[in-house]
């Protein structure tokens, strides 16, 4: 394992029992909540994946970066089969405890361990700003491998635009290192990787609590001032 990558599971790995804690703290001064952020990327991906396929529940999934599973209680009633993959291994342990329906693996942060063409949707939320800016390309790469013709890449991000992100990222302890990436950049990454359909939308410009406020945030959706945005993307 690269040794940033191998930093980044030990730092991980120390916080498998408090990493929602440790998020809470960061976002405090927002009067918000991780499982509230949480909540809401899960049904922007619920909402992007059933406006890309006919029948999500048909579908295999891969939450790269799963850390402890913190999403995949809401995300499993979507998908045929959900899997996850992380650096670290205290984390992939926890959520197998949390979540016996997910097949979890570990993996180096450079090749995931599954065959070409093993899953119809890919996502990675709030992970590559951990990833050595060296290994994106690698990253974008081994996403468009692993996904079916046709399949749905989704990269959630933070905004580095935003005044509140920045605050927030300031004060997580695990976000010491982070080198986050605009829209842009990362929009250019996936292309490069050889996805079609490239795009992005900025999300978390209001709190989108529900269906309503959702439609409510995606008016702002061309404006690059959201806490956070999601690349979709099109193997």
């Amino acid at each position: 394992m690269d040794p940033q990558q191998a930093q980044t599971a030990k730092t991980f790995d120390s916080y498998k029992d408090t990493y929602s804690e440790a998020v809470d703290a960061a976002v405090s001064f927002t009067g918000l909540s991780a499982d509230f952020f949480t909540k809401v990327k899960a049904s922007y991906i619920s909402d992007i994946v059933n406006a890309h396929f006919s029948d999500g529940a048909a579908l295999s999934a891969l939450d790269i970066g799963c850390g402890v599973g913190n999403y995949h209680a809401l995300l499993t009633p979507m998908f045929n089969a959900l899997a996850g993959v992380d650096v670290s291994n205290a984390c992939v342990e926890m959520a197998r405890q949390r979540n016996s329906s997910v097949n979890y693996k570990v993996y180096d942060g450079r090749t995931l361990p599954y065959e070409n063409a093993s899953f119809d949707v890919a996502f990675t939320i709030c992970v590559m700003h951990h990833v050595p800016p060296s290994q994106w390309e690698n990253f974008a790469r081994e996403m468009r491998r692993i996904l079916k013709p046709g399949g749905l890449a989704l990269v959630f991000e933070h905004n580095p635009r935003n005044p509140l992100t920045m605050r927030a990222v300031s004060s997580c302890p695990f976000d010491e290192d982070a080198v986050l990436l605009r829209s842009e950049e990362t929009e250019g990454l996936f292309r490069n990787a050889g996805f079609n359909s490239v795009s992005s939308r900025f999300i978390l410009s209001i709190p989108p609590a529900n269906a309503f406020l959702r439609r409510i945030d995606r008016l702002f959706a061309g404006v690059p001032f959201g806490g956070q945005y999601y690349v979709a993307a099109t193997a």
